[in-house]
Protein backbone atom coordinates (compact mmCIF):
# COMPACT_ATOMS: atom_id res chain seq x y z
CA UNK A 1 0.00 0.00 0.00
CA UNK A 2 2.92 2.44 0.63
CA UNK A 3 4.44 1.83 -2.32
CA UNK A 4 1.03 2.34 -4.25
CA UNK A 5 0.63 5.91 -1.99
CA UNK A 6 4.76 6.56 -3.49
CA UNK A 7 3.92 5.94 -7.05
CA UNK A 8 0.81 7.56 -7.20
CA UNK A 9 2.35 10.97 -5.55
CA UNK A 10 5.40 10.61 -7.64
CA UNK A 11 3.08 10.91 -10.72
CA UNK A 12 1.13 13.80 -9.18
CA UNK A 13 4.48 15.32 -8.57
CA UNK A 14 5.38 15.31 -12.15
CA UNK A 15 1.96 15.69 -13.44
CA UNK A 16 2.23 19.30 -11.15
CA UNK A 17 5.20 19.97 -12.74
CA UNK A 18 4.42 19.79 -16.02
CA UNK A 19 1.28 22.10 -15.85
CA UNK A 20 3.54 24.49 -13.83
CA UNK A 21 6.09 24.37 -16.94
CA UNK A 22 3.20 24.79 -19.10
CA UNK A 23 1.55 27.38 -17.43
CA UNK A 24 4.69 29.66 -16.97
CA UNK A 25 5.73 28.97 -21.32
CA UNK A 26 2.12 30.00 -21.72
CA UNK A 27 2.36 33.28 -19.53
CA UNK A 28 5.83 34.03 -20.64
CA UNK A 29 4.35 34.27 -24.48
CA UNK A 30 1.52 36.24 -23.91
CA UNK A 31 3.64 38.72 -21.89
CA UNK A 32 6.05 39.06 -24.97
CA UNK A 33 2.83 38.96 -27.30
CA UNK A 34 1.79 42.17 -25.15
CA UNK A 35 5.25 43.43 -25.51
CA UNK A 36 5.06 43.23 -29.33
CA UNK A 37 1.90 44.65 -29.58
CA UNK A 38 2.30 48.02 -27.75
CA UNK A 39 5.69 47.87 -29.78
CA UNK A 40 3.97 47.84 -33.13
CA UNK A 41 1.49 50.41 -31.86
CA UNK A 42 3.87 52.57 -31.24
CA UNK A 43 6.07 52.62 -34.19
CA UNK A 44 2.25 53.09 -35.97
CA UNK A 45 1.65 56.54 -33.93
CA UNK A 46 5.26 57.70 -34.58
CA UNK A 47 4.78 60.54 -36.37
CA UNK A 48 7.36 60.52 -38.88
CA UNK A 49 6.27 57.51 -40.20
CA UNK A 50 9.25 54.94 -40.46
CA UNK A 51 6.50 52.10 -41.68
CA UNK A 52 4.23 52.79 -43.67
CA UNK A 53 0.10 52.00 -42.88
CA UNK A 54 0.26 49.70 -45.81
CA UNK A 55 3.91 47.60 -44.49
CA UNK A 56 2.84 46.73 -41.22
CA UNK A 57 2.08 43.03 -42.15
CA UNK A 58 5.69 42.82 -43.48
CA UNK A 59 7.39 43.16 -40.12
CA UNK A 60 8.03 39.80 -37.87
CA UNK A 61 9.55 38.23 -35.17
CA UNK A 62 10.98 35.42 -34.05
CA UNK A 63 8.75 32.74 -31.59
CA UNK A 64 8.86 33.98 -27.96
CA UNK A 65 11.46 31.83 -27.09
CA UNK A 66 12.98 31.90 -22.83
CA UNK A 67 16.28 30.31 -23.37
CA UNK A 68 17.09 34.36 -24.62
CA UNK A 69 15.73 36.05 -21.43
CA UNK A 70 19.18 35.86 -19.40
CA UNK A 71 20.33 37.72 -15.87
CA UNK A 72 23.30 39.25 -16.65
CA UNK A 73 25.73 40.61 -14.04
CA UNK A 74 26.13 44.53 -14.23
CA UNK A 75 29.53 46.09 -13.64
CA UNK A 76 29.04 49.97 -13.81
CA UNK A 77 31.25 52.56 -16.03
CA UNK A 78 31.14 55.65 -13.69
CA UNK A 79 33.50 58.43 -15.14
CA UNK A 80 33.71 57.27 -18.67
CA UNK A 81 33.70 59.84 -21.22
CA UNK A 82 31.20 60.32 -23.87
CA UNK A 83 32.60 59.20 -27.16
CA UNK A 84 30.45 59.33 -30.87
CA UNK A 85 29.14 56.44 -32.53
CA UNK A 86 28.31 56.93 -36.37
CA UNK A 87 24.95 56.51 -37.64
CA UNK A 88 23.94 55.23 -41.06
CA UNK A 89 23.31 59.02 -42.15
CA UNK A 90 27.05 59.83 -42.05
CA UNK A 91 25.99 61.70 -38.76
CA UNK A 92 27.49 61.18 -35.20
CA UNK A 93 25.63 61.27 -31.64
CA UNK A 94 27.48 61.26 -28.62
CA UNK A 95 27.04 58.47 -25.83
CA UNK A 96 28.63 57.72 -22.57
CA UNK A 97 29.24 54.17 -21.75
CA UNK A 98 26.97 53.02 -18.22
CA UNK A 99 28.00 49.33 -18.01
CA UNK A 100 28.80 46.41 -19.04
CA UNK A 101 26.98 43.57 -18.94
CA UNK A 102 27.68 40.40 -18.85
CA UNK A 103 25.78 36.76 -19.35
CA UNK A 104 25.67 32.99 -20.19
CA UNK A 105 23.50 32.27 -23.10
CA UNK A 106 23.34 28.73 -24.44
CA UNK A 107 26.52 27.88 -22.33
CA UNK A 108 28.82 30.56 -23.76
CA UNK A 109 30.26 33.73 -21.82
CA UNK A 110 29.35 37.02 -23.54
CA UNK A 111 29.47 40.54 -22.62
CA UNK A 112 27.69 43.49 -24.02
CA UNK A 113 28.20 47.46 -23.34
CA UNK A 114 24.89 49.16 -22.41
CA UNK A 115 25.17 52.75 -22.99
CA UNK A 116 22.86 56.78 -22.47
CA UNK A 117 22.31 59.00 -25.13
CA UNK A 118 24.19 62.33 -23.68
CA UNK A 119 21.62 64.34 -25.81
CA UNK A 120 18.73 62.51 -23.74
CA UNK A 121 20.57 62.62 -20.49
CA UNK A 122 18.40 65.28 -19.45
CA UNK A 123 15.10 63.92 -20.39
CA UNK A 124 13.63 62.84 -17.58
CA UNK A 125 11.81 59.58 -19.44
CA UNK A 126 14.20 59.18 -22.42
CA UNK A 127 17.43 59.74 -19.85
CA UNK A 128 16.44 56.96 -17.67
CA UNK A 129 16.90 54.33 -19.91
CA UNK A 130 20.11 52.59 -21.19
CA UNK A 131 20.64 52.02 -25.07
CA UNK A 132 22.02 48.32 -26.09
CA UNK A 133 22.94 48.53 -29.66
CA UNK A 134 24.11 44.81 -30.80
CA UNK A 135 24.77 43.07 -33.63
CA UNK A 136 25.36 38.64 -34.41
CA UNK A 137 25.69 36.27 -36.72
CA UNK A 138 22.02 36.17 -37.67
CA UNK A 139 22.17 39.52 -39.39
CA UNK A 140 22.37 40.15 -43.40
CA UNK A 141 20.73 36.68 -43.34
CA UNK A 142 17.62 36.66 -40.58
CA UNK A 143 17.88 39.78 -39.14
CA UNK A 144 18.56 43.28 -40.06
CA UNK A 145 22.63 43.57 -41.27
CA UNK A 146 22.81 47.40 -39.30
CA UNK A 147 21.69 45.23 -35.98
CA UNK A 148 19.15 45.45 -33.54
CA UNK A 149 18.30 47.28 -29.94
CA UNK A 150 17.17 46.53 -26.62
CA UNK A 151 16.31 49.38 -24.25
CA UNK A 152 16.58 48.81 -20.34
CA UNK A 153 14.96 50.85 -17.35
CA UNK A 154 18.19 51.67 -15.43
CA UNK A 155 15.36 50.85 -12.54
CA UNK A 156 15.62 47.36 -13.25
CA UNK A 157 19.27 46.68 -12.20
CA UNK A 158 19.12 45.77 -8.82
CA UNK A 159 21.98 44.39 -6.22
CA UNK A 160 24.44 44.42 -9.77
CA UNK A 161 21.89 42.02 -11.66
CA UNK A 162 19.24 42.64 -14.92
CA UNK A 163 17.48 40.70 -16.94
CA UNK A 164 18.32 40.94 -20.57
CA UNK A 165 15.50 39.40 -22.95
CA UNK A 166 16.18 39.50 -26.30
CA UNK A 167 12.84 38.46 -27.00
CA UNK A 168 12.31 42.34 -26.71
CA UNK A 169 15.21 43.25 -29.11
CA UNK A 170 13.81 45.36 -32.23
CA UNK A 171 15.26 47.05 -35.64
CA UNK A 172 16.16 50.63 -35.86
CA UNK A 173 13.79 52.55 -38.20
CA UNK A 174 16.76 52.85 -40.81
CA UNK A 175 15.94 48.67 -41.38
CA UNK A 176 12.22 49.93 -42.68
CA UNK A 177 13.36 53.37 -44.79
CA UNK A 178 15.95 56.13 -45.67
CA UNK A 179 16.44 59.40 -43.71
CA UNK A 180 16.83 57.89 -40.13
CA UNK A 181 19.84 59.02 -38.00
CA UNK A 182 20.25 54.96 -36.26
CA UNK A 183 23.01 54.39 -33.99
CA UNK A 184 25.80 51.63 -35.57
CA UNK A 185 26.68 48.83 -33.03
CA UNK A 186 30.16 49.53 -31.93
CA UNK A 187 32.59 46.62 -32.56
CA UNK A 188 32.58 45.81 -28.98
CA UNK A 189 28.98 44.94 -29.08
CA UNK A 190 29.18 42.19 -31.82
CA UNK A 191 28.06 38.74 -30.48
CA UNK A 192 29.95 35.86 -31.97
CA UNK A 193 26.80 33.92 -31.71
CA UNK A 194 23.13 33.59 -33.39
CA UNK A 195 20.88 35.66 -31.84
CA UNK A 196 17.48 33.81 -33.05
CA UNK A 197 14.93 35.82 -30.88
CA UNK A 198 13.29 39.14 -31.43
CA UNK A 199 12.25 41.30 -34.47
CA UNK A 200 13.14 39.92 -37.81
CA UNK A 201 14.49 41.25 -40.50
CA UNK A 202 12.21 44.02 -42.89
CA UNK A 203 10.97 42.96 -46.63
CA UNK A 204 10.90 44.95 -48.43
Amino acid sequence: MIIIHRHIAKVMWVVIMFAAHTTFAQSYTEEIAAWRKNYLEELHAEKRQPVKPNQFSRISFYPANATYKVVATVKETPGSKPFMIPTHSGKQKPFREYATLSFTLNGQELTLHAYQSVDLLRDSVSGSYLFIPFRDYTNYDETYGGGRYIDIPVTDIRDGKVTLDFNKCYNPYCAYSDGFNCPIPPDENVLAVEIKAGEKNFIH
